[in-house]
């Protein structure tokens, strides 16, 4: 297997790419049609410090990210965190007339509004299947934005500059935010099938021994059985039905433990046991949050 890159700078991946050295060294837009990226390359691992954010338009060709590969085909924009491993493209789909890449290394943002709420931006742990797709009017929108940036970078630097550059670059994120928000709402058909798919799956595991021997299921267990990312399942559970991934684990264990407790005489640590807890603590402590009363006072009441 071919050793992993792993691209510490902006710099060091402007020269990866063939590109002149970088404006700025937290930040960079680079236009697809000036990459001269080394054929030997293609294929290869590559991870980086940086977060990266990139933009295809009508190119043919694929990325592998994580555990799927995208097709380029239309205007789409993927979105990936520092050190997370992607496998570089074919030369053509690098050198795409109309894609552009966007990194900018954590310090850029680290004592900003955004750096304390980056992590809010759930995209950026979706997989390349979950790609974001433009509409005209949307791209026209990001490419405004990108293009406030460069160009803010590009020129003099002055005391205005970084807290300039961190604005337009919130701004672009909640620009895709709203835009990420549109694409799960026009696919609210595929969305309620894929919703019904976790309740399917959930209740599979919570008839089986799995939630007494294996504990509460993560919301990775799910994202692998429905071939999803954590965070955009639990995204779009929270658009089509108003609660996250782990607000349906929780509720449904809760419902659950209310029938054992008005039909067993089992201690309210065997049924925490029973329900997939380590601590009846744990349990005690969820049940009376989701019921405002203990396992005790419920039972006691019903």
């Amino acid at each position: 297997m071919q050793e992993l890159l792993h691209v510490k700078t902006i710099a060091e991946g402007n020269k990866l790419l063939g590109l002149n050295p970088p404006k700025h060294p937290l930040i960079t837009v680079n236009n697809d049609k000036d990459v001269t990226f080394p054929k030997e390359y293609e294929g290869a691992r590559f991870a980086s410090d940086m977060y990266f954010i990139a933009f295809k338009d009508r190119v043919a060709g694929s990325l592998d990210y994580g555990r799927n590969s995208y097709d380029f085909q239309e205007g789409t924009m993927i979105f990936v965190a520092p050190n997370q491993v992607m496998t570089i493209p074919e030369l053509e789909v690098m050198q795409c007339n109309k894609g552009w890449s966007l990194l900018f290394h954590p310090d850029l943002i680290r004592k900003s509004h955004l750096g304390g709420i980056i992590k809010e931006y759930s995209f950026f742990s979706y997989e390349a299947n979950e790609a974001l797709h433009l509409s005209i009017e949307e791209r026209e929108h990001i490419s405004t934005v990108v293009n406030q940036i460069k160009k803010e970078y590009s020129q003099n630097i002055d005391k205005h500059s970084q807290r300039l550059i961190i604005s337009n670059l919130e701004l672009l994120l909640n620009y895709c935010m709203r835009f990420y928000d549109r694409q799960f709402y026009t696919r609210t058909n595929l969305n309620k099938d894929f919703t019904v798919e976790f309740e399917k799956v959930l209740n599979q595991y919570l008839d089986s021994k799995q939630l007494k021997e294996n504990g509460i299921p993560a919301v990775s267990y799910f994202g692998e059985q429905m071939n999803m990312s954590p965070n955009y399942l639990s995204d779009l559970l929270k658009k089509e039905t108003g609660k996250s991934a782990k607000g349906h684990i929780n509720d449904a264990i809760i419902d659950r433990a209310k029938t054992v407790l008005l039909h067993s005489k089992e201690p309210i640590s065997q049924i925490a046991y029973e329900m997939g807890f380590e601590y009846p603590q744990s349990f005690t402590r969820l049940f009376k949050s989701k019921t405002g009363h203990s396992p005790v006072e419920y039972r006691s009441l019903n």
